[in-house]
């Protein structure tokens, strides 16, 4: 697998997180876009013990015929890999340049981090799901969010139109793009372009559902979540996100969010972190919420999380994954078992399997947004190692 960009010559502003350039970006956006450090705190990092195993000639069927998971790893433009068994590292390898420090994008495995952290409000009484998201931001009720609960926002079941057509610069997360800083506003282009996330939340107006009638996946759900959690904690998500979840974590780095013009975090994408931090947060989920001798987000919020509504995922979705659901900012890929997932565009993905004991992490730079081959193959690759792991 060729790396790429090895340095940074000239990066395309408008192109800076597309193939070929998101080899080098993705490990590099500190130095493309504004950040907003998450702090790991002055406490001891929590160490992951090391038990190696040879992973890599473990062989398993994919869709283009028998693959090993060296071969598997070598095709799939993988910067990092990394595999936990009963939380320890038994297997950990970087790619394309990347190393242990290196601070990754995770586009929306991000979202996964704020649906934690809301276990944590929840339980404290900061934020109730059964209330309406106008209960916390009274401004939304001239927006489509207008009716719409905490929960249904959680579990991408408002009925606010939002295009996600990532391809199309003009489509909802093109201009997302724009709002965020990602992006400048197409050349040319004499619209009205939102300024920041928020002013981009406060145009939608359009509704195309029930509120809760449907799951259907739109990044700027999660924005809406946030600046609730900014609101009733009167800090910014950096600041909860290091509080909450990076200091008692004992994460090894710093982490930090890519921020709008206004200073905003982006939730719904903007968080980077390195391999093994990505993998104590997989642990936590995988350990019910505990980790390093205290119960950091409830244990009922994630119990709950795996109870995700399969009857609400529709066609589009079940094509990768026929028996998938999604609740909390979470997907399942198999709701009748107890693992949960994070995925992001362009190969991003957190693997929690409790039952098992097995925590996998694959940070990517895919040449494509979404790539359902690659998908599958990455599923296929986790069952593979759980099988002779023993949990097969």
């Amino acid at each position: 697998m060729t790396t790429g960009l090895s340095q940074n010559p000239y990066i395309p502003r408008e192109h800076w997180d597309r193939a070929p350039y998101n080899r080098w970006s993705f490990q590099h956006v500190r130095e493309i876009l504004p950040t907003a450090e998450v702090w790991r705190g002055a406490g001891p990092v929590s160490e992951l013990p090391r038990h190696p195993r040879r992973l890599d000639e473990i062989r398993f069927q994919a869709a283009r015929g028998e693959i090993s998971i060296g071969q598997f790893l070598d095709d799939n433009f993988t910067d990092g890999f990394i595999v936990l068994q009963h939380g320890a590292i038994i297997f950990e390898r970087y790619m394309n340049g990347m190393h242990e420090r290196s601070a990754h994008l995770s586009q929306s495995v991000a979202k996964s981090f704020l649906g934690a952290l809301y276990g944590i409000l929840v339980e404290r009484g900061a934020v109730d799901t059964r209330q309406q998201v106008t209960h916390y931001l009274p401004e939304l009720a001239a927006t489509a969010y207008e009716g719409a609960t905490i929960q249904q926002v959680l579990d991408m079941g408002s009925g606010v139109a939002y295009d996600e057509t990532y391809t199309d610069p003009f489509s909802d997360v093109g201009q997302t793009d724009v709002a965020s800083g990602w992006k400048p506003k197409p050349a040319g282009d004499k619209r009205d372009w939102p300024g920041s996330i928020w002013q981009q939340i406060l145009r939608l107006k359009k509704r195309e559902a029930a509120h809760g009638s449907r799951f259907l996946y739109r990044s700027i759900e999660t924005d809406v979540l946030a600046f609730v959690a900014e609101r009733v904690t009167g800090q910014r998500l950096a600041q909860l996100m290091s509080r909450e979840l990076w200091q008692p974590l004992g994460m090894e780095e710093n982490a930090y969010y890519t921020v709008d013009a206004q200073g905003y975090a982006l939730a719904d994408g903007g968080l980077n972190a390195t391999l093994r931090d990505y993998a104590r947060f997989g642990l936590m989920v995988a350990q019910d919420g505990y980790m390093n001798g205290r119960q950091i987000v409830p244990a009922n919020w994630i119990a709950e999380t795996r109870r995700a509504n399969h009857d609400l995922f529709g066609p589009d979705y079940r094509e990768t994954m026929p028996l998938g659901a999604y609740h909390n900012q979470f997907w399942m890929s198999d709701h009748r078992t107890r693992t949960l997932s994070c995925h992001g565009v362009f190969g991003q993905w957190i693997h929690a399997d409790p039952d098992a004991g097995i925590v996998i992490v694959k940070l990517s730079s895919w040449p494509d947004f979404l790539d359902d081959a690659r998908f599958l193959e990455q599923e296929a690759a986790a069952a593979a190692i759980k099988k002779v792991l023993g949990h097969g």
